[in-house]
């Protein structure tokens, strides 16, 4: 339940760009939003079976990282990462759009990410 509560509010029609404090975690930690994308999309179509890839935040390094979860299995207990953007990956979550193509559903989420929503996580997950 909790992934997919925050699946929901991942996403938005005009999805935009990461900026802000995001942003400049992003290019700290991955040194750009497409060096992101490229590792959370690799996580992601790797999942064997069903489950979800994750960008987290590391309270202890203060740093993002990519990780991905088998199953339903929650980020935070499994990794101690804070959610910030998931991938859902389960069959049911693309087959009528993409068939058995996980790599263009993966590919194409970034265009609804909702970073406003992302953003909002973040700076609630930085500052606690």
């Amino acid at each position: 339940h909790i992934n997919h509560s925050i699946f929901w509010t991942n996403l938005c029609k005009d999805g935009g760009e990461p900026s802000g404090k995001l942003l400049q975690a992003i290019n700290r930690d991955f040194g750009s939003l497409q060096v992101l994308q490229a590792r959370l999309n690799a996580i992601a179509i790797a999942v064997q079976g069903s489950g979800w890839g994750w960008l987290g935040y590391n309270k202890i390094d203060k740093r993002l990282e990519v990780a991905c979860c088998p199953n339903q299995d929650p980020l935070e207990p499994t990794t101690g990462l804070v959610p910030l953007f998931g991938i859902d990956v389960w069959e049911h979550a693309y087959y009528l759009q993409y068939k058995n193509v996980r790599a263009d559903y993966v590919n194409a989420i970034w265009k609804i990410a909702d970073w406003k929503n992302i953003e909002e996580r973040y700076e609630s997950a930085h500052t606690d």
